[in-house]
């Protein structure tokens, strides 16, 4: 073998690990009471979404109270870890919605429960995009993560409205219980 094809496969097997390694540290931002609760509403829809929306709403109010307090160091990174954290949070919810949609479950209940907190959800983001309440060296450490859960809102409440109208619409689109 030549030292650059050894080189390539090292530098490959590098990569991997890297990757491997990253993978490992990215921690889940449920912790173990609220993976419980989940675990306990596995088929119910409403009840499950309604602890999604919960959980969601602790994870930005951790992130409030955080940039609330003066004696905070290192807040780039620490809004952009909770903000993570959401962002996690929230693209759960997503995905257990639309399990529930294709499992055709009748969501007309909850749906207004989750779109009331989309607008919630998005206020509170969006005051993070105002330069009043960071610098821009801050604000470079969260953007991207910022870009992200804005974006994933505003898809996220434009689905979630959806479903409803066509739940609402159409009663053949979900299983009557």
């Amino acid at each position: 073998m030549s030292l650059r094809r050894i080189k390539g496969v090292a530098f490959l097997c590098l990569a991997l690990l890297g990757t491997c390694g990253w993978a490992q540290h990215r921690r889940d931002p449920l912790n173990a009471a609220e993976i419980d609760e989940l675990r306990d509403t596995a088929l119910e829809a409403d009840k499950r979404l309604k602890l999604y929306v919960k959980f969601a709403r602790a994870r930005l109010e951790t992130l409030e109270q955080m940039r609330a307090d003066t004696k905070t160091s290192n807040r780039g990174q620490q809004t952009r870890d909770d903000l993570q954290d959401f962002l996690d949070v929230y693209d759960e919810l997503n995905d257990n919605i639309d399990n529930f949609a294709d499992r055709k479950e009748d969501l007309r209940k909850v749906m207004p429960v989750v779109i009331e907190a989309d607008t919630e959800f998005d206020a509170k983001i969006r005051a993070l995009q105002s330069p009043a309440n960071s610098s821009k060296s801050e604000m470079d450490v969260y953007r991207t993560v910022l870009a992200n859960a804005v974006e994933s809102l505003e898809l996220g409440s434009k689905d979630h409205r959806d479903l409803l109208a066509q739940q609402q619409k159409d009663p053949t689109s979900y299983k009557r219980k």
